[in-house]
């Protein structure tokens, strides 16, 4: 039986001496509390959490937030880089405090959260990584040495007339239903018209070429090796549980399985298998739910 709809919400935070307008929504009166983000990606909002949501609503207050520069609306500039994304998360927990039982974090907000989890002890219970990653896709296809390149096409990408150009000619619905088949989902009929349609609405929001070009280049890239990825796990942090979607793309499952290695030998519980692709949590929302409510 689906849990209640989520109430939507809206925070104006302080991160890093910028104005940030951060809406959320709130799903349930559960007796604890669940911190849900969503991924970082062109196509990434927090609708996408809703599904995993209203399946944890009985027994959390499910809260979920747009990221600074992403979501399903118009969106003001501003200067997206690791350093906003963890002051934005600092922010937002000490306006919203807890304690919460869980922290559930998918793709790149894996990172963010377990930072956060490490430079705020005890606010987190447990935390949940659903398919999680660190290299954008460019460095993921091209690989790291390019990065010069890629902080061009991302200067290229944010030009006022030149910018826009590219960006719309490379997401289009074919492009978005493309990249959606290719690792999103991983099953092609969920790719369906209405979903790319609704994929492609948040793209053509005003200010959406902005957290596209940052992300799609790698500058939203917590670190930049494996090595420092794997570094932060070692650290003081709560139960972790990394929940490996069994279509996860060649490269980026290379990069869960070694943090799952990395997690086993630090003490942590092994991964657990669930279905789909690079968003489970959206495709697949009842079984990440009860792979959540099965792990340790």
């Amino acid at each position: 039986m689906p849990g209640p709809d989520g109430e939507a919400r809206t925070l104006v935070l302080d991160a890093a001496g910028q104005r940030v307008p951060t809406p959320y929504d709130v799903f349930g009166t559960g007796p604890s509390q669940a911190l849900l983000l969503p991924a970082l990606s062109s196509i990434s909002t927090r609708a996408e959490m809703a599904g995993l949501a209203r399946a944890l609503s009985f027994d959390h207050r499910c809260i979920v937030p747009d990221w600074p520069g992403f979501g399903a609306r118009d969106r003001d500039r501003v200067p997206l880089a690791p350093p906003l994304l963890h002051a934005f998360l600092d922010a937002l927990i000490a306006a919203l405090p807890g304690p919460y039982a869980m922290g559930v974090a998918a793709g790149h907000a894996a990172f963010y959260l377990a930072a956060a989890a490490a430079r705020h002890p005890g606010i987190f219970g447990r935390l949940v990584l659903v398919a999680p990653t660190w290299r954008g896709p460019l460095p993921t296809v091209m690989g790291a040495g390019r990065r010069p390149l890629f902080r061009a096409l991302r200067r290229a990408v944010e030009t006022p007339l030149l910018g826009e150009m590219l960006y719309r000619a490379n997401i289009s619905r074919p492009v978005i239903g493309r990249m959606m088949r290719a690792h999103v989902y991983a099953d092609p009929a969920n790719v369906t018209a209405r979903v790319v349609a609704e994929k492609h609405a948040v793209t053509r929001r005003r200010g959406g070429r902005f957290g596209t070009a940052a992300f799609v280049t790698g500058g939203l890239d917590p670190v930049e090796t494996r090595e420092d990825f794997l570094a932060l796990w070692s650290g003081d942090l709560p139960p972790v549980t990394l929940l490996r979607p069994a279509g996860a793309p060649r490269r980026s499952g290379a990069e869960m399985d070694a943090l799952a290695d990395a997690l086993l030998a630090g003490g942590q519980a092994p991964s657990v298998t669930v279905p789909g692709a690079l968003a489970p949590h959206e495709e697949h929302p009842a079984a990440v739910a009860a792979a959540i409510g099965l792990a340790p």
